[in-house]
């Protein structure tokens, strides 16, 4: 029975897709759920699998091709084929046969195997490729990458000019619309950013001191960014003006708190949304947080999990950034970015402490967001940082 493999409905937004990675060939035995095709939106990665056990008879569009929804990209046969036991058991002796060949040139590579390869600044010829006629897969790139650390010093030295040498890699669809959303914030609003620091002792104190039993009563780690959610959604209630978005000549106030968080994935940065952050206890916003960032790590994050969000936060201080300029989300109004923890002398009382300081930047859209209340909005975090009983005791 022949079966029409589609792409799957595209979000209203999204206008059309990229055929990134075709993971199986034609007259390839798959199981039913197997993945078959990612497919990259300007959001997201769509994987379409296996709607029963058989085989791909035909190719429509190949990786890189950009497709639109609903349409149809192979044809599928259901069932075993004949024979396909023995020619997937004996598949590896070809396959070695072949490696040789794909590894001669980069046109065997898909294009996401190319961008990693790029990415770990990698040679493709010493990599060994497992996928079908000897192709190096993502699996095999990975791999190599791990288990070779010390090589890549060794090839450092660079002969003279003669010897060097240049990699073109196609910009993702991910990455261009992260390049123009960023130029677009730049270049249409009127961005400012405002800076405080906080001493982060008291809540340090707080998680050494209830870490065990917290893990052990939520089964989840008590981490950071649970204080710094919290500590916004109550600065946004006192704030509304950088809880609002503009949208042509109106200034639009939002009666909730969905608040973006970056994630950093193989792909890029993504802004995943937690929604109704007031109503969450820190367990469900470390549990909400760890979901979108495994999900985000392994591609797994939907339209629906990308959509909305009416400010965001940032941790640069996991990549050990001490200061930066964060920019705005658009359409959001604001943004808070948080940075690595040091310890610092600072004066307490008259004497000199050390103390573990952070410092807050808060960059907003000056004409929505005045100095008032953007430096009073920092000053609410900073005091809901430093004397965490204010987040329990609502003050």
């Amino acid at each position: 029975m022949s079966i029409e493999i589609k792409v799957p409905v595209l979000p209203e937004s999204v206008a059309d897709a990229t055929i990134a990675t075709w993971h199986v060939q034609p007259g390839e035995q798959v199981s039913r759920d197997q993945n078959l095709v990612d497919i990259e939106t300007d959001k997201v990665v769509l994987e379409v699998v296996a709607p029963e056990d058989g085989s791909i008879s035909e190719l429509l569009f190949q990786e890189g091709d950009t497709v639109l929804g609903e349409q149809v990209i192979a044809k599928f046969i259901a069932g075993v084929v004949a024979g396909q036991e023995v020619t997937k058991a004996d598949a590896q002796a070809p396959a070695a046969d072949a490696a040789p060949a794909s590894d001669e040139s980069n046109d065997a590579l898909s294009p996401s195997v190319r961008r990693l390869i790029a990415e770990h600044n990698l040679d493709a010829e010493k990599i060994k490729g497992t996928g079908v006629g000897g192709r190096i897969t993502k699996e095999d790139v990975e791999a190599f990458a791990k288990s070779a650390p010390a090589a890549k010093p060794a090839a450092a030295p660079v002969a003279p000019l003669e010897g060097r040498s240049e990699k073109r890699v196609p910009m993702t669809r991910l990455r261009k619309t992260i390049a123009t959303r960023l130029l677009e914030a730049k270049n249409s609003t009127a961005m400012l950013t405002t800076f405080n620091e906080v001493n982060m002792k008291p809540i340090m104190d707080i998680r050494k001191q209830y870490q065990d039993i917290f893990e052990k009563r939520h089964g989840i780690r008590l981490g950071f960014m649970s204080f710094y959610i919290k500590a916004v959604t109550e600065a946004l209630k006192r704030f509304p003006e950088v809880n609002a978005s503009i949208d042509g000549d109106d200034i639009v106030y939002h009666n909730y708190f969905d608040i973006s968080i970056a994630v950093s994935t193989p792909r890029g940065l993504v802004t995943p949304v937690l929604r109704d952050t007031d109503t969450m206890n820190l367990a469900e916003i470390e549990k909400a947080v760890r979901e979108l960032a495994i999900k985000g790590r392994d591609g797994k994050l939907s339209v629906a999990d990308m959509t909305g969000g009416n400010f965001t936060v940032t941790n640069g201080g996991v990549f050990g950034s001490l200061m930066s300029t964060p920019i705005l989300n658009l359409p959001q109004s604001a943004i808070l970015g948080m940075h690595a923890i040091k310890d610092r002398p600072m004066a307490v009382n008259g004497q000199v402490e050390i103390l573990p300081m952070m410092y807050l930047a808060l960059s907003y859209d000056h004409r929505i967001v005045d100095g008032r209340e953007s430096v009073g909005f920092l000053v609410a975090i900073k005091d809901f940082l430093e004397d965490p009983t204010r987040l329990l005791l609502d003050l």
